[in-house]
């Protein structure tokens, strides 16, 4: 299934850069009036009225072949396992699962060494002072 995708995919990019050159190469309708009045060439590489119905038969094939590849790119894409939703649908999941709970702290000889998060308990046994306040309550009152 996978191969099959990546075949479309490339099929549909070498589709579309051929037909943004055959566009490229074809002539506007009002390009024929001015070469009537002599201020360009009127032959061209398949004559003078063969180009256009070579250039744009090629360019409505490529165009039937790109819009088939985009119909099953689609198609193959929608059937695909994505493990859920779009990405913000994941994100949001993911957000809402509740957070693990935090291991209760040790209380071996480990627990006195400073992390250097939070100040160290005194030898004495006397508590910690408070961690500060953290967002609107930093801001002194007057």
């Amino acid at each position: 299934m996978n191969v099959v995708f990546n075949i479309l995919v490339g099929v549909q990019m070498l589709s579309a850069l051929a037909m943004i050159g055959l566009i490229l190469i074809q002539h506007g309708k009002g390009a024929d009036m001015g070469a009537a009045f002599g201020s360009g060439s009127a032959g061209s590489l398949f004559g003078a009225s063969g180009s256009a119905n070579f250039l744009s038969r090629s360019t409505a094939v490529l165009a039937a072949v790109f819009f088939a590849c985009t119909l099953l790119l689609a198609y193959f894409s929608h059937s695909r396992p994505t493990g859920g939703g779009s990405l913000i649908e994941r994100a949001a999941i993911g957000a809402s699962a509740p957070a693990p709970a935090p291991a209760p702290p040790a209380s071996g000889p480990a627990s006195h060494i400073p992390t250097g998060n939070a100040p160290a308990a005194p030898a004495g046994g006397a508590p910690a002072p408070a961690t500060p306040a953290s967002g609107a309550a930093q801001i002194p009152t007057k």
